[in-house]
């Protein structure tokens, strides 16, 4: 794991650019096998949809860092209990649910917007199922994602996107 801590922290948005480019478009493909639909859209647009999730990638660094230092701002000024910056557990879980109800919904859809654009497609229909995910998924997810140390954030927050890629899949196919 040397080799990829090193290759992250030399290559902060590079890294986190194709970390969820090959991550999260595996998850959005394997979502489509697990749902038994048939995957659509031309090499050109998948090609596309790599680099839409490579540049939300880098989006999602930016936030991990930025609500680093929201939250050790709000605990300074004594809006929060210095206990969200002290105990790991406490200090991760803050930082997933700022993160994951004020960016969350933001990202979510710029990714629709850009799934649309791609796809020359309108709407967003389907939308309030990608929000309660923040809820239900990535708060617990980003809870576990921000007690690692900060290397390894990316990383797991771009596998937790084929963990909920499959999970919708299988939720697509039984309804």
């Amino acid at each position: 794991m040397e080799w990829y801590t090193l290759w992250v922290s030399e290559n902060v948005l590079f890294s986190a650019f194709i970390q969820f480019a090959i991550l999260g478009s595996a998850g959005e493909a394997l979502g489509t096998i697990a749902s038994k639909r048939k995957p659509s859209g031309t090499p050109l647009e998948w090609l596309a949809k790599a680099l839409a999730w490579g540049i939300l990638g880098i989006l999602i660094k930016y936030a991990f860092t930025g609500y680093k230092g929201f939250l050790a701002i709000l605990v300074d000024h004594g809006f929060l209990p210095s206990a969200l910056v002290d105990v790991t557990v406490l200090r991760a879980l803050s930082l997933s649910l700022l993160a994951n109800s004020m960016f969350g919904p933001l990202l979510m859809v710029l990714h629709r917007t850009s799934d649309n654009l791609i796809a020359h497609t309108k709407g967003y229909a389907g939308l309030e199922k990608s929000l309660a995910t923040l809820a239900w998924f990535w708060v617990p997810a980003h809870t576990v994602t921000f007690a690692l140390p900060p290397d390894y954030q990316v990383g797991l927050a771009a596998l937790w996107s084929v963990a909920l890629g499959l999970i919708m899949g299988f939720t697509k196919r039984a309804s």
